[in-house]
């Protein structure tokens, strides 16, 4: 049997790109991992690898210097890299978020800018729309814009920003007074250039220190406060003040199959450590693996990778044909993410009291796995999105 999650129907290119990819985890990233993470190091000989690779530019055409790929092939090769260390696939989610948002939404002077850069890894982008007082409900965010001339000056403070320091490029969700009557109609997504860093980056614009989590060490989480910031007209994604909602809601769509990925590529190695413990260690006289108990854990850990990975691969097939794909990119985020905690616990369990030492590579993923639950929606807001969308297709005609 071949081994879990393989994909059908892949062309040359992607199979070699994927086979380069797995090569370079297995070498590069999962001998690394477990001391980079227990000294919540960022990952630069990494990225510096994945730069080479041309990974920043994946899915960023090749007239502006990408390689024009699918975003099937990036989530497979984000499955790939969550594999070996999930920190490493959250140092190009955000950018692959913001170049997609550039590629479909920003004017061809903000492409010609942003995207050759991004594609070399020399700009690297991150995603902000929450809040320190709001999650979910992005229509409450607070943090405005105020028009002034030519220009604007920005006000509030952000939360949660993957990549914060690290990141040169900031797709920033904000309040706008576009008088519409509908608050997501208010919102407006401004493409902001910084330094690197944290502090005071530039004039009205601070990014305070890491925040320390429990897990997903190594990429940086961080705030990021503006007081005075003053931005050009020019800077407006797509140059289309009120349309930030839509521009973000379509990053956050590609964003969940991005997460579904994620959470597949932490259930394949969760399930790899598993059966290979199964089979050394044993008890009463044979390998824990031939117990029925550890078999059966086994068979079901398998089944939802493959479960899981399928859907995954559905959704991004669906996006990439151009379909609405907001019920599939949900679903694959739901029953990925949600199983991804189920087997790296079943992992957990048949490595028994070794499985507790942070010797074994399961003690990390055990603090990874739960942040895919919240990561692009929680479990919750999934089920609204896909509840909306199944009640929008099956209308009652009574």
């Amino acid at each position: 049997m071949a081994r879990l999650a393989q994909t059908a129907g892949l062309t040359d290119v992607q199979s070699e790109i994927l086979a380069t990819v797995r090569q370079f985890v297995d070498k590069e990233v999962i001998p690394h991992a477990q001391e980079l993470e227990h000294a919540d190091t960022y990952p630069a000989d990494i990225v510096e690898g994945m730069k080479e690779m041309g990974l920043f530019g994946i899915t960023i055409p090749e007239e502006y210097g990408g390689l024009g790929e699918s975003l099937l092939t990036y989530a497979l090769v984000v499955e790939e890299i969550a594999r070996g260390w999930m920190s490493v696939s959250g140092v190009i989610n955000t950018h692959f978020i913001v170049a997609h948002m550039i590629t479909r939404h920003g004017t061809e002077a903000q492409k010609q800018h942003f995207l050759p850069r991004m594609a070399t890894g020399e700009v690297r982008g991150s995603f902000s729309m929450s809040e320190p007082d709001l999650g979910s409900d992005v229509a409450a965010i607070k943090t405005k814009a105020k028009k002034t001339g030519d220009g604007y000056v920005i006000d509030g403070s952000k939360m949660w920003l993957t990549n914060g320091g690290s990141s040169n490029l900031i797709a920033l969700l904000v309040k706008t007074d576009e008088g519409a009557e509908k608050p997501h109609q208010n919102l407006t997504t401004f493409l902001v250039e910084k330094p690197e860093g944290f502090g005071e980056v530039a004039p009205g614009l601070t990014i305070p220190g890491k925040i320390d989590k429990m897990g997903y060490k190594g990429v940086d989480t961080t705030e990021a406060v503006f007081d005075g910031y003053g931005i050009g007209a020019d800077m407006v994604l797509g140059e289309a003040p009120g349309k930030g909602f839509a521009y973000m809601m379509d990053g956050v769509e590609v964003g969940r199959v991005n997460v579904a990925a994620r959470a597949c590529g932490i259930a394949i190695r969760a399930f790899e450590l598993a059966v290979e413990y199964a089979q050394q260690r044993k008890t009463f006289g044979k390998a824990i693996a031939e117990h029925q108990a550890v078999a059966f854990k086994l068979a079901e850990m398998a089944t939802k990778v493959e479960a899981a990975h399928l859907m995954m691969v559905n959704a991004a097939r669906l996006k990439d044909s151009g379909a609405r794909n907001d019920v599939e990119a949900g679903m694959a985020k739901l029953i990925a993410s949600e199983y991804c905690a189920e087997v790296t616990q079943d992992a957990f369990r048949i490595h028994g009291g070794y499985g507790y030492s942070k010797e074994y590579e399961i003690e990390r993923l055990m603090r990874e796995a739960p942040f895919l639950l919240i990561g692009e929606g929680t479990s919750e807001i999934q089920k609204t999105i896909i509840s909306r969308g199944l009640l929008r297709e099956y209308k009652s005609r009574s």
